[in-house]
């Protein structure tokens, strides 16, 4: 729902201010006054083409800015969350008002905002159309695509329809997984098979060679070990001589690191019980030297271990690690991404093989489902057409009412020769406006009166059943007077239940039924400026002020005693007929 409308520089518009209630608003003005700027303003929002000829005189730019209600999770929320101007916590909050914004320089460069954020007018255009639809003399956004009329056409069919609707897209879609994987495999039996010896013959390899984990560098550390005997030998007797000492002959020489431990160890011997920081010292040296004659056992156990290897190890282990390697060139990086390829191929090739009994598996459930969605598509069609019907009388004693009576709305539902996600029939709705006319698809063969009419009965209609957020009408009453006019208003105000309505209009019969009356002014002290440029006002009347300009619609003078009484008579109408939304007159209502 738009709450706030900010226009400037639009027109003969210099600067207003539009504060929108819900249920029905209406605007009215003379003839020249800006009325027309007010529509344009709404369709610039809607990402309609801005031309410089509508920047003011003297503006460098012209800009429209609106304040709107929008749900949560509302689907121009989720619009724009997905242009980027919206996070997913936005989205699904309604904490703050939704702005939408558009300007148009006189240089024809234009500029458009949502939620604060720069956007394409493109993006602006499909915000947009998710809040508002315009019903104009020029364009009538709304029900014109084929899509927009079935799905019009399938909520007016009720939830019951919608329950079979859902089970059938539901099968649908499993239906279309299935014929393409049968598809897949049917028309790739060949590449498949391929690809089932290629599997097979690479398990094979990796199967003879019995990778383990880690292997890899378990051999890399034992290679380096083998390829470096000597020094890890004469390293390992060095320090074993260091620590337990070497050759007998030599030990005067070249006390080992054993020998000096157990020397101090006993150097204390004799006065450690006269000192217990003295013994814990002692004590200590002991575990030192325990741990020295250890390290020298297993240095010499070292030592003569690599006696024991040999080159035959070392090629064994070259050889080894080449199988590895060309394995992990073919399969992975490393061992283990090698083994992960084999688990997940092996898979792949157990499917690959059981083609013969899946596509025969498939080709049934194929076959069973096609003709389930067929017979549900049948019910479905059949249930659109009674719909269909339904929504035709309906719309016909609506027709009636705003001086049609001779205009038919027809719904054709046309059986299609493929399934498709709504079934197997395309849904149009087609108009004959005159008696004798042939049926012809909306916007064709009527005029922009007339088919604003159409669409505001198809709108009261649909409104119970998927509605809007907010309608915009403009001049919907083009052509039609008195009684006609007083229906179109009470078409209006029932639309305003169920949804915020915005209407241009120069009936008074149409704007007694308005919850907010909107006056474009003509202002006078600005339009007497010297530079010859014309500009309005716009603003919300009082009661008082309603009254005047009902009267003025109905006679042209706001101050006539007679049209300002029948002016007040129809707003006691329109308030007897709808109590809760329409405004009182600013003569009581007697009663009655």
């Amino acid at each position: 729902m738009i709450e706030h409308l900010s226009i400037s520089s639009l027109g003969v518009i210099d600067r207003a201010e539009l504060e929108l209630t819900p249920g029905f608003n209406v605007v009215t003005g003379e003839t020249g006054a800006g009325k027309t700027m007010v529509v344009t303003a709404f369709g610039l929002l809607l990402g309609h083409r801005g031309s410089p000829a509508a920047v003011r005189r003297g503006a460098e730019r012209a800009s429209v800015d609106a304040e709107l209600e929008v749900p949560a999770g509302h689907p121009a929320r989720v619009r724009a969350a997905e242009a980027g101007v919206l996070d997913e916590a936005d989205a699904e909050s309604a904490e703050e008002p939704f702005l939408m914004g558009r300007s148009v320089s006189a240089k024809g460069r234009s500029r458009a905002t949502a939620a604060g954020r720069g956007v394409p007018v493109s993006t602006l255009g499909e915000i947009g159309e998710q809040l508002v639809t315009v019903h104009g003399q020029a364009d009538q956004l709304r029900l014109k695509s084929a899509s927009a009329q079935r799905a019009a056409l399938d909520a007016y069919a009720g939830p019951e329809f919608a329950a079979a609707l859902r089970a059938y897209q539901d099968d649908f879609a499993r239906f279309r997984e299935l014929a393409a994987e049968l598809e897949e495999i049917t028309t790739n039996e060949l590449e498949r098979r391929r690809e089932a010896e290629h599997l097979q013959q690479a398990l094979e390899q990796i199967d003879e060679a019995d990778p383990q984990p880690g292997e890899d560098a378990q051999l890399r550390a034992e290679s380096m070990r083998l390829e470096n005997l000597e020094s890890l030998r004469d390293a390992a007797r060095t320090a074993q001589a260091a620590v337990a000492g070497g050759d007998a002959a030599l030990a005067d020489e070249a006390p080992s690191a054993v020998a000096l431990v157990e020397d101090a160890s006993q150097a204390l011997v004799p006065v450690t019980d006269q000192d217990p920081e003295l013994e814990e010292i002692g004590r200590q040296l002991s575990e030192v030297s325990t741990l020295l004659t250890d390290a020298g056992n297993q240095l010499g156990v070292y030592a003569a271990g690599l006696d024991e290897s040999g080159p035959e190890r070392l090629a064994e282990v070259h050889a080894r690690r080449a199988e590895l390697d060309r394995l992990m060139r073919l399969y992975g990086t490393e061992i283990t991404d090698v083994l992960q390829w084999a688990e997940e191929s092996r898979a792949r090739l157990d499917s690959l093989q059981g083609d013969a009994g899946r596509i025969e598996e498939l080709s049934e459930q194929v076959k069973e489902m096609e003709a389930s969605l067929w017979s549900q598509a049948g019910a479905l069609r059949e249930k659109r057409q009674e719909a269909g019907d339904a929504l035709a009388a309906a719309v016909g004693e609506e027709l009636a009412a705003l001086a049609m009576p001779n205009a038919r709305l027809l719904a054709d539902v046309t059986p299609l020769e493929s399934l498709t996600r709504h079934g197997a029939d395309q849904a149009a709705l087609l108009l004959a406006p005159h008696a004798g006319a042939d049926p012809a698809p909306l916007g064709r063969g009527a005029s922009g009166g007339e088919l604003s009419r159409v669409m505001l009965a198809l709108e009261v209609v649909l409104s119970e059943h998927a509605p809007a957020s907010t309608f915009i009408f403009d001049e919907v009453d083009a052509g039609v007077g008195g009684k006609a006019a007083v229906q179109i208003g009470r078409r209006l105000a029932k639309l305003a239940q169920h949804a915020q309505v915005i209407c241009v209009t120069h009936l008074p019969q149409v704007a007694a039924y308005a919850d907010n009356h909107i006056r474009v002014f003509k202002d006078p002290e600005a339009s007497g400026q010297s530079d010859g440029v014309t500009a309005s006002d716009v603003r919300s009347l009082t009661d008082d002020e309603r009254v005047g300009e009902l009267a003025r619609m109905l006679a042209g003078h706001e101050d006539s005693v007679s049209a300002r009484a029948h002016a007040d008579e129809l707003l006691r109408q329109a308030a007897e007929e709808h109590p809760a939304s329409a405004q009182s007159s600013a003569t009581p209502i007697p009663e009655r």
